[in-house]
């Protein structure tokens, strides 16, 4: 097996090189490849299945069952017909494969390596707020409209959302056995896309760059309402 270098910009047309997916359409149940060279073994190549796309902390993630070790890391994910859709980053047990691992999806690898090359740095965009997301159902029951969306919980003095007067719960009610802080601002769209799930704004931020807009469509009381927020910019991690 010839595997082809993978580079992402401008590339060298004498080399060959891997063409570019999309990991924001990567869905459970697609299969994929992993390369790397896991335990420093050379040009291995593992399948698998794509078995979730999930949040995991402020990112989302390529959760996969195809065997990644440590050695693995900075490899390419690749979808059935050989796009590269995420990079290899972590594992999820004691140090070893255990069917769950993570890829970044290739659409944020490529932001950041942007965002590298022109600012120095990567500069993650920030909102600052925490948001539950509510089905039709429950948002009926609390008077809210019935369509999906992110009941906002808090947020964050000074931060964008601060700045652009979003609102956070100001009381709780008991809905069953389940205790739900209401009064905040409903997100109903970003950016004009309407909420289906609750990584729908985290995968909108993920296209985003500090300092750009972010339209959020939100029901306030009975009122809905477009909201503009110029995002900040998160704390540079070690």
């Amino acid at each position: 097996l010839d595997i082809a270098v993978l580079r992402i910009g401008t590339a060298d047309p004498n080399q060959p090189t891997l063409s570019m997916g999309s990991g924001a359409r990567a869905r459970a149940g697609q299969e994929v490849v992993a390369l790397g060279a896991p335990l420093g073994l050379q040009n291995t190549v593992t399948r698998g299945i794509v078995s979730a796309v999930r949040q995991v902390g402020s990112v989302t993630l390529v959760q996969t069952d195809a065997a990644i070790n440590p050695g693995n890391s900075g490899g390419p994910l690749l979808d059935s017909q050989g796009n590269v859709i995420g990079i290899n980053t972590a594992i999820y047990g004691p140090g070893g494969n255990i069917g769950i691992g993570f890829a970044m999806p290739i659409n944020r690898a490529k932001s950041m390596l942007t965002d590298l090359s022109s600012r120095g740095r990567v500069a993650r965009p920030l909102l600052g707020i925490t948001t539950s997301f509510l089905s039709p159902e429950v948002a009926e029951v609390l008077k809210l409209p019935a369509q999906p969306g992110l009941l906002i919980q808090q947020v964050e003095p000074g931060s964008a959302a601060g700045q652009a007067g979003l609102r956070g719960a100001d009381r709780e009610v008991a809905i069953g056995n389940y205790v739900v802080a209401i009064g905040g601002d409903y997100i109903v769209a970003v950016d004009g896309q309407p909420v289906a799930d609750r990584l729908t704004l985290t995968r909108v931020l993920e296209r985003k760059k500090a300092g750009d807009p972010l339209t959020l469509t939100i029901v306030r009381g009975q009122r809905r309402m477009d909201v503009k927020v110029t995002l900040g910019e998160a704390p540079q991690r070690l």
